[in-house]
């Protein structure tokens, strides 16, 4: 039993400690040039974990941790937490399949999700004040696109090295 706990406690630390250093990344002020080209760390790593390990890392970790998100962005507190939930969501319920994608094909899973994420937070953005939509808004996609098959091998050793199942 104690061996089980602290496999869970491990697991846990895990998670917990990638979750946050993408927090970190998601807040690291960034020259005014490369601010737009940002990937959504957070997105991206929950990503990760709620198809690799959907018992550990589901909605209730996408909302706490896009809660975290909205206190260290000063934002309205939830935004990030529902734009996290919704596409954490549709990635959990569709694990299995996506587990059987090469990691290019995962990549534009990525993006399509990360894509309802932005429209997520915009829409709750213009609710809340009348904004206009600007092209830059969207290159970060593109960015978490393309960081996507590092992430996954990053998190995949970090995963297989600390025996997480």
């Amino acid at each position: 039993m104690t061996s089980m706990r602290s496999f869970s406690l491990k697991g846990r630390l895990v998670i917990g400690i990638s979750l946050l250093l993408a927090l970190i990344l998601s807040i690291l002020p960034l020259p005014e040039l490369i601010a737009p080209f940002r990937p959504d760390w957070l997105l991206v790593t929950l990503i990760y974990w709620t198809i690799a390990l959907p018992h550990r890392a589901n909605v209730g970790t996408a909302f706490f941790s896009g809660l975290m998100l909205d206190l260290l962005l000063g934002s309205v507190l939830g935004v990030h937490a529902l734009a996290l939930v919704i596409p954490v969501y549709l990635a959990a319920s569709q694990f299995q399949r996506m587990r059987n994608y090469s990691v290019w094909q995962q990549a534009f899973v990525v993006g399509a999700l990360a894509i309802l994420n932005k429209v997520l937070i915009f829409w709750a953005a213009y609710v809340n004040r009348d904004i206009q939509l600007d092209y830059h808004y969207f290159w970060s996609i593109v960015s978490s696109m393309v960081f996507w098959p590092w992430i996954f091998l990053l998190l995949r050793k970090c995963r297989r090295q600390f025996a997480l199942s």
